[in-house]
């Protein structure tokens, strides 16, 4: 993997997998963020995640290769039994993973106290989207980076930049989140799985489909999200993306199912002082990592150089087929 020039965002990828991680790397990654397979780690879903060998055996191939593994310990400890979360923390530690994404108060409370070392970053999932916020997390628990919800718009991050003394990372490409990040009600009703504590959202167990003469029908749970005609392109069924009809009319009510995709805001994004970009994915195939990751890796390198910025077309990756700058333009204000 070639040198960034000090200018260029750091670019953050996913990796649901050893094997997503290793292409990730290869594409261009600087840092990566994966976590283990328990219920420490909010994307909780069957056949992904790392177990402690394959971590401690990640960690050591990124390091070779110049990269950064960040590990996601992102959902909430459960009342009374701390101790996996703990753990966590610990083996994160003991394996050299250059941060830990915490969001529990208490959990950050333990690791600046058990591993003054180690460095922390605030998941989105603690939804810190203020100046006070952050500076409560940075001043109480020593946080060096925060992730910023996908609510605020470039301004508004640029304020918020200013005013922290810590590092800001803000998501760029991936699915979007109308809801307090990680936090989502209407998935948990639905399907009685907890975001927070089963770290799914529309869990895939909870997902069907049916054929109903032209139309696709997808369900999450008991309710019907979608009928969607022949040819037209299917978003996967959450609550907050579904198409209805009430008497309002008949649409989408709460969001589309498109994808951020923040390439041509990246020289803004700059200029307001963030360190990182991100990018979702973890629950995505090896070959989404590489074509994404490559793509914002051209982005990254063409803007250090101060040439024109390439968006070459990353549609057939997105959800929908269709890509959004979302909260970023604010375009409904």
């Amino acid at each position: 993997m070639t040198p960034h020039g000090p200018r260029t965002l750091e670019l953050v990828c996913p990796a649901g997998t050893p094997a997503s991680l290793r292409t990730a790397i290869e594409a261009g990654a600087d840092a990566v963020y994966c976590g283990f397979r328990d219920e420490t780690n909010a994307r909780n879903f069957p056949g992904l995640n790392f177990s402690r060998d394959e971590m401690r055996a990640s960690i050591s191939y990124a390091r070779e290769r110049g990269a950064k593994v960040l590990i996601a310990i992102n959902t909430f400890a459960r009342a009374g039994d701390p101790g996996p979360w703990r753990r966590a923390v610990d083996d994160a530690a003991a394996f050299g993973a250059n941060a830990v994404i915490l969001a529990d108060l208490g959990l950050l409370g333990y690791a600046a106290t058990t591993h003054p070392r180690l460095r922390l970053h605030l998941s989105v999932q603690a939804a810190a989207a203020s100046a006070d916020s952050i500076n409560f997390y940075v001043g109480r628990f020593g946080v060096k980076r925060v992730v910023l919800p996908r609510v605020l718009s470039v301004a508004e991050i640029a304020a918020v930049t200013r005013a922290v003394s810590c590092e800001t990372e803000t998501f760029a490409f991936g699915g979007l989140c109308v809801m307090t990040e990680g936090r989502c009600s209407l998935s948990s009703y639905a399907t009685g799985k907890s975001p927070n504590m089963n770290g799914v959202c529309s869990p895939a167990s909870h997902v069907s489909y049916r054929q109903d003469g032209d139309c696709l029908v997808s369900r999450l749970g008991e309710f019907t999200i979608d009928r969607s005609d022949s040819g037209r392109p299917v978003g996967y069924p959450t609550l907050c993306k579904g198409h209805f009809r009430t008497t309002a009319g008949q649409g989408y009510l709460f969001e589309e199912p498109v994808s951020l995709d923040a390439r041509r805001l990246l020289p803004e994004l700059r200029t307001a002082g963030v360190t990182a970009i991100k990018i979702e994915g973890r629950q995505r195939s090896r070959a989404y990592i590489k074509a994404v990751v490559a793509a914002f890796r051209e982005a990254l390198d063409a803007l250090a150089a101060g040439t024109a910025v390439p968006i070459e077309s990353l549609a057939s990756m997105t959800e929908g087929q269709s890509v959004t700058s979302g909260a970023y333009r604010k375009a409904w204000r």
